[in-house]
């Protein structure tokens, strides 16, 4: 497949993941699309669809090969286990953790937040996402 179709796959992708359009996302997946690659901003299918909490589309991606600890946007997004903890999109968080996120890594190369720190926020915490998060080992910042 030549580079320029492989961008244009990707875009579709990470839109489509975006939009939580799961028929879409199996068909291009389906088309040689690879469930990794970022779109020309650099954001990755499996971080589009866990910001969104679209269970499906996180699985489908998932089940396809993504890593579930791919950073995602050169440093402006972070990782989908982030993303979705810090919305409190419980069952996009359950599809990572299945799927080996590991519940402790922070962003930004690991000098940012930890899913539990934003799940935790004072703005907006998500209590259930932070007990199913500590369930699977992940710590509070200093212990």
């Amino acid at each position: 497949m030549n580079r320029r179709r492989r961008k244009k796959l990707a875009r579709k992708l990470v839109t489509a993941a975006l939009l939580g359009d799961a028929p879409q996302v199996a068909a291009l997946l389906l088309g040689g699309a690879q469930p990794d690659t970022p779109n020309a901003e650099g954001s990755t299918p499996l971080y589009a669809a866990s910001v969104h909490g679209d269970a499906a589309v996180v699985r489908l991606l998932l089940a396809a090969g993504a890593v579930p600890d791919a950073e995602s946007g050169r440093g402006t997004e972070g990782t989908p286990l982030c993303a979705a903890a810090a919305w409190g999109h419980l069952d996009a968080v359950r599809e990572l953790l299945a799927y080996g996120a590991d519940p402790n890594l922070r962003e930004d190369g690991g000098t940012g937040y930890a899913p539990l720190d934003w799940a935790t926020k004072d703005v907006q915490p998500h209590p259930e996402t932070a007990a199913l998060l500590v369930a699977a080992g992940a710590r509070p910042r200093g212990a």
